[in-house]
């Protein structure tokens, strides 16, 4: 039997005991909504962008992508039909070539800069060997005078396209390392010239001078972008204005062409022959309006425009949108543009900005290049409109090239970034010791005890320094 003085003892050890269990009872649901809480940031930031502008560029190309596979089956339906009895033909070839680019544009986007960086003349030299094997072996492949595909069987690829990635990834390598060098051109332009001169020749061998151009385009944008000197790119240029003509005169398809554009298409023995197609283009830009006639409505893709799926589809554009969804193109690539500029200004890193500006020369100057061909501004040089234009090689390159970007938008500092499980700690702990500090009437910083105002104690003022 418990005596009286047990009794305190044994209820104090009760309560206790119940209060210890209440307590583990309490921490146990708080641990675990910690940890529940530390997951879900952990989830969130996986999900987080380095910066906006990287939604920005997913937004404006994944609408480019799906806006083109629906403008090529309306670009395509009729001939594809007449061919093979099917509409769907191109834009279902379209479609996988679209299924088969966005994941590697997004498996592209996880990759560091630093990775780029390393392999970057590795693909340079894979895309020179395969560019070769379309110039100098039985596996090239012509196409309407044009040898730049390689065809294996059934399968056909234009390896022009990667080599215009692999081009823009050794430039900005070779600035990276050359960064402390860029006023001694030999530094500069010994190596690039050489990666260039060996790209863009092959290409020129083959006959393509429409992406030969885009290529040149894309070096000196690259460069410029990259800190090279003015006046060492104003030699460059100098240099390609001096060979042009030769270059263009070497071909006499290509020579009759230029002509005829310069002539205006005037000549009305052309007609039937070199002008049909920019005649044609321009008819159906004009027929469009400001609305346009209504998305499938087109009169030229009944077989009176040719390539009107690919070098020529801005014309149906135009056509069957109008003015307003010409200008609705041409938004979305300015909105691209502005948002590849904001990588540049925004990053340190040399080799980011040169392969950003290289990129972003390369799709907006193409992008310029094709509209202006519509237009009658240029002649026709056979290049299709990024995202846009049907062809599987260029969509993907393309998608890639723009993943590629991707990957250093990440790595931009975020203006609304979620903070981690570290920096919320940090945090907590700052203010934690700050709050016992207030209460310890300590100086947080320095730890010395803080000099109370006895008014401050009381409330009310002090008189002979005794508060009243």
């Amino acid at each position: 039997m418990a005596t009286p003085t047990d009794l305190p003892a044994n209820g104090r050890s009760a309560a206790g005991t119940r209060g210890a269990r209440s307590r583990t009872t309490m921490s146990a649901p708080s641990t675990a909504a910690r940890r529940t809480n530390g997951a879900v940031v952990a989830v969130k930031n996986v999900f987080v962008a380095e910066s906006s502008t990287f939604y920005t560029i997913l937004g404006v190309t994944l609408f480019l992508v799906v806006f083109g596979v629906v403008m090529v089956l309306s670009s395509s339906s009729v001939e594809q039909y007449a061919a093979t009895h099917d509409f769907f033909g191109a834009a279902s070839r379209q479609g996988l070539y679209a299924v088969l680019g966005v994941p590697l544009m997004l498996i592209a986007s996880r990759l560091p800069a630093r990775f780029w960086r390393r392999w970057a003349m590795w693909i340079v030299g894979i895309g020179l060997v395969v560019q070769a094997l379309v110039v100098l072996t039985p596996l090239g492949y012509s196409i309407q005078g044009n040898r730049n595909w390689i065809k294996v069987g059934s399968f056909t690829a234009q390896p022009s396209e990667i080599l215009k990635l692999a081009l823009v990834l050794g430039i900005g390598a070779i600035m990276y390392v050359k960064r402390d060098k860029l006023d001694d051109w030999k530094e500069v332009f010994i190596p690039i010239g050489i990666a260039s001169l060996g790209s863009i020749g092959l290409v020129l061998v083959g006959g393509d001078q429409g992406t030969a151009m885009i290529m040149m385009i894309l070096v000196f944008g690259a460069l410029y972008v990259g800190g090279a000197r003015a006046k060492h790119l104003l030699v460059g240029v100098g240099a390609i204005a001096v060979m042009l003509p030769f270059v263009t005169m070497a071909s006499s398809s290509r020579s009759t062409r230029i002509s005829a554009w310069l002539s205006g298409c005037t000549d009305t023995s052309q007609y039937q022959d070199l002008c049909w197609q920019p005649v044609h283009g321009m008819w159906a830009l004009a027929s469009g309006g400001v609305f346009g006639v209504g998305l499938g409505n087109s009169k030229a893709k009944w077989s009176w425009l040719p390539e009107a799926d690919n070098d020529y589809i801005f014309a149906i554009i135009g056509e069957e949108l109008g003015l307003v969804g010409a200008v609705v193109v041409l938004g979305l690539f300015v909105v691209l543009a502005i948002s590849m500029i904001k990588i540049i200004r925004q990053s340190n890193d040399p080799f980011v900005k040169t392969v950003t500006g290289g990129v972003l020369a390369w799709i907006i100057g193409q992008a310029l290049v094709n509209i202006a061909v519509v237009l009658g501004l240029l002649p026709v040089l056979g290049v299709p409109l990024p995202l846009i234009s049907a062809g599987g090689s260029a969509l993907i390159m393309t998608l890639v090239a723009i993943g590629v970007v991707l990957s250093f938008a990440r790595e931009l500092p975020a203006k609304n970034q979620m903070p981690t499980r570290t920096d919320l700690a940090a945090r907590t702990g700052r203010a934690t010791r700050t709050g016992s500090a207030a209460r310890s009437g300590t100086d947080p910083r320095t730890g010395a005890a803080a000099q109370i105002d006895p008014a401050a104690r009381t409330g009310r003022p002090a008189r002979n320094g005794v508060p009243r």
